[in-house]
């Protein structure tokens, strides 16, 4: 072959690398695209619901109007400068006020056309002010009140699931070269003891180790009044969250091990890695490569679709420790019917969802060769 076809062969090998390269790029932006637009759609969905749900359709519109009328009318009253007034008067002047509040949060307009401006505000995190509650600093903004208490949960949460995750997935792959030992039949008989929840285990381990052996803290995230200095502090808080931390790991980990131990046999049988330990590779690497890897996609997917799923359970674990995160916000919210951090909470919660889900299809396609993005086989 002469330079010059040498030369044209490898401008046209060069142009179709960038075609495909384009086109590869183009489906991926595709399905990013149509992924998003997904999940908006449903996001979008519960979110409405939940604003309905939470106004019982209009209803508390009802109890917010009279509880207007109560407020307001108590304030004139005790103010010593409608005392001389003629009550015909003041009650004029308690329905200007009632009027003017009213207007003001809009009650005057249909209901229907008002979830639809609370829609558009939650889904931009516009999340406005709490009616009864506030932050420690004194704001009744509803996303100053849920970051105060968004860490709290993140510290119990993440913590125990990462534990969970790593003691599993370790335990797991240890069992599943030891089918049929003692070990293996001892998760196998206490994978149904993870039906209770959390918070379940969490009445038991405050009743053992905070009163009958009273070595840990019953409750809270830290001493009051809080100790001085960082490392006292940080102690304290790990003191605190001990017990509620081992109650979410014994509530889960059995059925972790047991699950992901059953991935590891089925795919330890496999011909792929029959042929592997044929050719005398090391174990480690056979388990590494070709019985981890091929597993991973749908452990993540329990872990992380767990992770978001402990958010039901939150409420009454956080309740049981007097834990100060999102789940004892919600119940508090709940008490108060305060609606706009009911919304607020569920906000957060359906994005935190939503993302979840969408970096699952991303780590599909990275862990998981057999995924192609724009395929339709």
């Amino acid at each position: 072959m002469s330079a010059p076809d040498a030369a044209s062969g490898s401008t046209a090998r060069a142009a179709r690398a960038r075609r495909a390269w384009l086109r590869d790029l183009r489906q991926v932006a595709l399905f990013t695209g149509k992924r998003l637009l997904a999940l908006f759609v449903t996001v979008l969905v519960g979110v409405y619901l939940t604003i309905v749900i939470a106004n019982m359709g209009g209803q508390v519109d009802d109890l917010r109007l009279a509880q207007i009328e109560a407020t307001i009318g108590e304030e004139v009253r005790a103010d010593p400068g409608f005392f001389d007034l003629p009550s015909e008067e003041r009650n004029e002047i308690i329905e200007r006020r009632v009027q003017m509040e009213v207007e003001r949060l809009r009650l005057d307009e249909p209901f229907i056309m008002r979830s639809f401006d609370y829609l558009q505000q939650a889904i931009r995190l516009d999340l406005g002010r709490a009616e009864q509650m506030h932050s420690d600093a004194g704001s009744r903004q509803v996303s100053m009140i849920i970051l105060e208490r968004l860490p709290a949960t993140l510290l119990l949460f993440g913590t125990a699931n990462l534990l969970v995750f790593v003691v599993s997935v370790f335990v797991a792959l240890v069992l599943s070269r030891r089918y049929g030992s003692p070990g293996d039949r001892a998760v196998i008989a206490l994978a149904p003891s993870s039906a209770a929840p959390g918070w379940f285990y969490g009445i038991f381990l405050i009743l053992v180790f905070a009163f009958v052996f009273p070595i840990l803290p019953d409750g809270g995230m830290v001493e009051v009044p809080p100790p001085e200095g960082t490392f006292a502090y940080w102690l304290s808080v790990l003191e605190h969250m001990t017990l509620p931390l081992l109650a979410m790991f014994i509530s889960t980990i059995f059925i972790s091990i047991y699950s992901w131990r059953t991935f590891f046999l089925i795919h330890s049988s496999e011909d792929y890695v029959e042929m592997a330990r044929a050719k005398g590779l090391p174990e480690r690497l056979i388990e590494r490569r070709y019985i981890l890897r091929p597993t991973l996609p749908p452990i993540i997917t329990s872990f992380l679709l767990m992770l978001i799923g402990l958010w039901s359970g939150a409420i009454i674990l956080e309740q049981v420790f007097n834990w100060p995160g999102l789940g004892t916000l919600l119940f508090e919210a709940i008490g108060y019917r305060d609606t706009p951090v009911i919304i607020g909470g569920v906000v957060i919660f359906a994005y935190l969802l939503a993302v979840t889900v969408f970096l699952l299809d991303l780590l599909y396609a990275v862990l998981d060769p057999r995924v192609r993005v724009g395929s339709g086989e």
